[in-house]
């Protein structure tokens, strides 16, 4: 097959190593708004260097894969589909209800293929847990615990555009406790701080955020996350029931220290950002995509599931502006 990459930066840098050594790819066109970032990707890689995204269309790709700024997605997800092109593209479609409704219409209208970039379900972790939930191993669930925390802050110029810390960091555990759980979040209370970087001020953003969640059956869910965890990069999830209790991302690299006196130490080597932490799921849900561009798979996580998510961050970022709880329901679901 032949891919098209739309984006070159660290995630689209990342992608297009793992595509130029997939053994169903034959050829791969990469392209970037930065033209010399894109040709330094190529030439690492062995891929072709496109000036543009029409260039790389007319290369005959069989598909493409869309990792640029967050702001592009929802149009290079129409372009994808009038060309009648299976697209692969990193979460967000768009930052509201509204456009991403307008990205998934043109995608139905074409009859095209959209997978979403949700790569935690294709995390070993929570690959397992939800098969413990879902084979009733762990009895009625009735709490779930989210944990998502960032070692630094990103830079001040992408905060403006990233939607805020819902909508683009914890639309991941948003997403993973639909796809775990296979329930529905009713309502949601959250609030937020910006007591942090004075960045997250002048962006009317928060640094550290939380969310109480609740399930279409009664479960509870609690999300939290921050931009300022200096321990390292941290994402975990706990499920408990009636029967048991489970953890994700619980293991040596862990950047949580016990002090209880028989606890374990410091972690060695805590993981330092999510491309570590999540490599391997990261190249499954490639994987998945070229499996589902030869019509060997089913869709594993098409663009609906990212509408999904997006409302249940809505509705979080409209309970912390008015400080109450917000049903789901009232963000637009068509």
């Amino acid at each position: 097959m032949r891919i098209g990459l739309i984006g070159t930066g660290r995630i689209g840098s990342f992608h297009a190593g793992v595509l130029a050594r997939h053994p169903a790819v034959d050829a791969l066109v990469v392209t970037d708004t930065d033209g010399a970032r894109a040709a330094a990707v190529a030439a690492r890689t062995g891929a072709a260097a496109a000036g543009s995204v029409a260039e790389v269309l007319r290369a005959g790709v069989d598909a493409v894969v869309i990792a640029s700024a967050t702001s592009t997605h929802a149009e290079l997800i129409g372009t994808a589909a009038r060309a009648g092109l299976p697209a692969f593209c990193e979460k967000p479609i768009a930052l509201d209800p509204a456009g991403t409704l307008s990205a998934l219409r043109e995608v139905e209208r074409a009859g095209s293929v959209l997978q979403l970039g949700f790569m935690r379900r294709f995390d070993a972790g929570y690959a397992a847990a939800r098969t413990a939930v879902r084979g009733g191993a762990l009895g009625r669930l009735h709490t779930v615990r989210a944990v998502t925390s960032d070692p630094a802050p990103p830079p001040a110029a992408y905060l403006p555009h990233s939607g805020g810390l819902f909508r683009d960091c914890l639309v991941h555990d948003f997403d993973i406790l639909r796809w775990v759980t296979g329930r529905e979040v009713v309502e949601v209370y959250a609030t937020g701080s910006d007591a942090g970087p004075a960045m997250f001020r002048a962006a009317g953003d928060v640094d550290t955020a939380a969310a109480l969640l609740t399930l279409d059956d009664a479960t509870l869910a609690t999300a939290t996350a921050t931009r300022c965890n200096g321990a390292g990069y941290d994402v975990r999830m706990e499920l408990a029931g009636e029967l048991g209790q489970i953890a994700v991302g619980l293991d040596e690299r862990t950047p949580l220290t016990s002090v209880e006196p028989q606890g374990p130490a410091a972690p060695a080597k805590p993981w330092p950002g999510f491309l570590e932490r999540f490599a391997p799921a990261y190249e499954a849900e490639l994987d998945a995509f070229l499996r589902v561009v030869r019509g060997e798979a089913a869709n594993p996580c098409d663009g609906r599931e990212a509408l999904h998510a997006l409302r249940i961050a809505e509705a979080c970022e409209l309970s912390r502006r008015e400080h109450r709880p917000v049903a789901v329901a009232e963000i637009p679901a068509d």
